[in-house]
């Protein structure tokens, strides 16, 4: 997979949803990139620039260039063709 081919989660440690996402990644196998918007001040600001000045997490980037933020378990399941 090239590197812009990656599916990238923005997230944080204590989010509840930010978990479940990266669970439904983990346990289906999915590589992803993740990236904790606490450590990281450019990946914080591409989430607030993307969620009109929110940290909505998780925020979701796909390789088709779209963009899930926030997605309940099953809309995600369904983006990755699980559901």
């Amino acid at each position: 997979m090239t590197e812009d081919a990656e599916i990238i989660l923005y997230g944080t440690k204590w989010c509840g949803d930010t978990r479940r996402a990266r669970n439904v990644f983990d346990q289906n196998h999915i590589p992803y990139r993740w990236i904790d918007i606490d450590l990281d001040p450019e990946a914080r600001s591409f989430v607030e620039k993307t969620n009109n000045g929110f940290r909505s997490v998780p925020t979701i980037v796909f390789p088709d260039g779209s963009i899930l933020v926030e997605p309940s378990e099953l809309k995600l399941k369904q983006k990755l063709g699980l559901a």
